[in-house]
């Protein structure tokens, strides 16, 4: 139960930080969770691929942002074809 508490904390912080950094907000509540830990799962393939290893809370929080960051540039991207 602890485990799913701070995923969703990460996934919350996370998809807020991408949302400031990318459009000046956040996307609520519900929308930077989802953003957050789909930009976990992004971050963490495309870190893997680089051969980086981001640990601990900050980490995982850095993970996270700069795959959320990536994912809302990419759904912009699909949104203009």
């Amino acid at each position: 139960m602890n485990a799913i508490v701070w995923f969703l904390l990460i996934g919350l912080v996370a998809g807020w930080l991408a949302g400031v950094l990318v459009k000046g907000g956040g996307f609520g509540i519900v929308g930077d969770i989802v953003v957050g830990i789909v930009g976990a799962v992004v971050g963490g393939f495309l870190f893997g691929m680089l051969g980086i290893i981001a640990g601990g809370l900050l980490g995982a929080i850095a993970t996270a942002t700069a795959g959320a960051v990536v994912f809302i540039f990419l759904v912009r991207l699909l949104k203009r074809m």
